[in-house]
């Protein structure tokens, strides 16, 4: 079945993540179990988790993954903000595991100065001291490349893991098609679909890609700017993002809208925008 959904808020209760999905037309879902921009997660209580489990399984809604908060840099040389986003990580983890949800992603962070290498040995440190959840998986987002800022390419993800005590049974990866668009990795034929395919096989391996984030950009073919448009009106286009969902590669993993809400058109018309581009 095809999945396709959106990042849902859980004001009022997580379980309501459920039906706001449902009315946005989405089979799959993401959530933040905190406010994005504080290192604070989110109490979740014994019987809104239960709820949204049963409400879950029922609408047949899923698989849900958990987005970490933008705060995290696991790229860091400070050890003070490493230890926050440590923490913060584990605690959303944890928050996870309690609602059977079945992912976790986040950004691994930026450098800052200390080198390209050491800071994906650093993301690799941190994730060593985590303590993940049984049933649940972290993964590493791509990025859009500004700056300092680590996972903008295949290798650099690989690497991160291959530095932590994890191995991809813990450990996988989640494209988002802004930031491979921003950092320079074309997919608007088949001909690029296959470029990018080698590239994720001679690095990480497609077996442990399990997530993809829609979402068209603001900003030209590789500018290194993460900045989200509704799909097929940004500079991406209709025809790359009809070729990669239809890629047999591609096609089977749960996809997640992060699209701009606007007073003309949200998640529910970039919805059923994707829907009309599946073959």
């Amino acid at each position: 079945m095809f999945r396709v959904g959106a990042h849902v808020s859980i004001s009022g209760g997580v379980a309501n993540a459920v039906d706001e999905e449902v009315d946005l037309g989405g089979n799959c879902g993401q959530i933040f179990v905190g406010s994005p921009r504080t290192w604070a997660a989110s109490e979740i209580e014994a019987d809104d988790a239960e709820a949204f489990t049963e409400k879950s399984a029922d609408a047949d809604v899923g698989p849900w993954i958990v987005h970490g908060t933008y705060l995290i840099n696991f790229a860091t040389p400070k050890d003070d903000l490493a230890a926050k986003s440590i923490d913060c990580v584990q605690a959303e983890l944890d928050n996870a595991a309690a609602l059977d949800v079945p992912y976790y992603v986040f950004h691994p962070g930026a450098h800052t100065g200390a080198g390209v290498e050491q800071g994906i040995e650093n993301v690799g440190a941190r994730l060593s001291e985590l303590d993940i959840p049984d049933g649940t998986m972290v993964l590493l987002e791509n990025t859009a490349g500004k700056g300092t800022t680590l996972g903008q390419d295949m290798r650099q993800l690989a690497g991160m893991v291959d530095h932590s005590e994890y191995g991809y049974d813990d450990v996988g990866v989640c494209l988002d098609t802004c930031h491979l668009w921003a950092a320079g990795h074309d997919f608007t034929d088949d001909g690029d679909v296959a470029d990018l395919v080698a590239d994720v096989e001679d690095t990480f391996g497609l077996e442990h890609l399990h997530y993809l984030h829609l979402n068209d950009s603001k900003h030209p073919f590789g500018s290194e700017k993460d900045e989200h448009a509704h799909i097929g009106e940004g500079d991406i286009g209709e025809d790359p993002f009809r070729t990669l969902i239809n890629h047999d590669d591609f096609r089977d993993l749960p996809m997640v809208l992060e699209t701009p809400v606007d007073d003309e058109k949200g998640f529910a018309w970039n919805i059923e925008k994707v829907r009309s581009l599946r073959e």
